[in-house]
């Protein structure tokens, strides 16, 4: 796998959503740039950059184009949590994206609602590679690891049962829906749609123009809906930093 990724770039919103991961980082470094701190090193052989975002698309997208520019990341994967966008999923599942729009997008009537100006689409796919490794990576973990990442105590809080793997659409956003009539608009105008964010197609859009690789998983929340809110960052503490560290750590070690 390493020699596959020369040096990756690991992007999370929030710093809940990396615990472990640089702990574990071998022979690290780190350099302040742009309020944000990069810490490089090795993770499970690979040459790592790992970097919290913030939240917002403006911040994932400086932020991506940061390490493509200044750390010369040759791939790209944004870890972190969604609402779930329709009744099929539940909260715990993992969506592995394969592609990406921006459901906040509208410069209408100069250009089609949703897609980006001069870019000539809407929606951008995820590099299928890298995606189809970290989908088995998130199957492996998901059969094999999750049960005996999350105590028992915590899966009973969060009503969990074993994680299901989703692919498919994921829709971000600068707002944190939390209503069920927003939801469901979305749902209408994406009808194959399955999660909802903040980040990811911002990333998506620079790994585009910059020709790099990228991959987008999340973990699944709540059901953007006006439970949202309800234990939000404690659900990111005990279980979405888990199931990240899993996924990512068999992603590396992938044969």
């Amino acid at each position: 796998m390493s020699s596959q990724i020369p040096r990756l770039g690991l992007i999370s919103a929030l710093h809940q959503e990396q615990a472990g991961l640089i702990e574990t980082m071998q022979a690290t470094e780190k350099t302040h740039r742009g309020m944000r701190d990069y810490t490089f090193g090795k993770l499970w052989g690979i040459d790592t950059v790992c970097v919290l975002s913030r939240m917002g698309k403006v911040a994932a997208a400086a932020t991506a184009a940061t390490l493509i520019e200044r750390f010369a990341v040759t791939h790209i994967v944004f870890t972190g949590v969604a609402g779930a966008a329709g009744d099929e999923l539940r909260v715990g599942d993992i969506v592995v994206a394969d592609a990406l729009v921006q459901h906040d997008m509208n410069t209408t009537p100069l250009f089609p609602q949703y897609e980006v100006p001069l870019l000539g689409q809407s929606h951008f796919s995820s590099d299928k590679n890298l995606t189809d490794r970290l989908a088995r990576a998130a199957s492996d973990f998901a059969a094999l690891d999750a049960q005996g990442a999350i105590s028992e105590q915590d899966r009973e809080n969060f009503r969990l049962g074993l994680p299901r793997v989703h692919r498919g659409l994921i829709a971000s956003g600068d707002e944190f829906v939390h209503r069920q009539e927003r939801r469901d608009a979305l749902k209408a105008a994406f009808p194959s749609l399955l999660a909802l964010e903040m980040e990811g197609a911002a990333v998506a859009q620079v790994c585009f123009e910059f020709g790099v690789p990228f991959a987008v998983i999340r973990t699944i929340s709540d059901s953007a809906n006006e439970e949202a809110p309800h234990d939000f960052m404690q659900f990111i503490d005990r279980i979405a930093s888990r199931y990240a560290f899993g996924i990512v750590k068999r992603l590396c070690t992938q044969a």
